[in-house]
């Protein structure tokens, strides 16, 4: 009986911890849609420095994230 009890409180509270997860907020900005994006600056593939603002009025820009790409994992 005492081993059924124990096994119940901790199926209980794995249940509990699951159910219980936090999903994190995103971060607060004062950015609307339609706003111009902020200028940045990212390494491209070569090392070389690229800034936002270089493309602004010249070409669309897409940012793409490829999570683990260059890991080698």
């Amino acid at each position: 009986m005492k081993k059924l009890v124990i096994i119940a409180l901790t199926v209980a509270a794995f249940a509990i911890s699951a159910f219980a997860q936090v999903t994190p907020e995103a971060p607060k900005t004062g950015l609307k849609v339609g706003d111009v994006a902020p200028d940045f600056t990212l390494t491209d593939t070569a090392g070389t420095k690229v800034k936002l603002s270089d493309f602004r009025g010249k070409n669309n820009v897409v940012l793409a994230f490829y999570v683990f790409a260059f890991t080698g994992g």
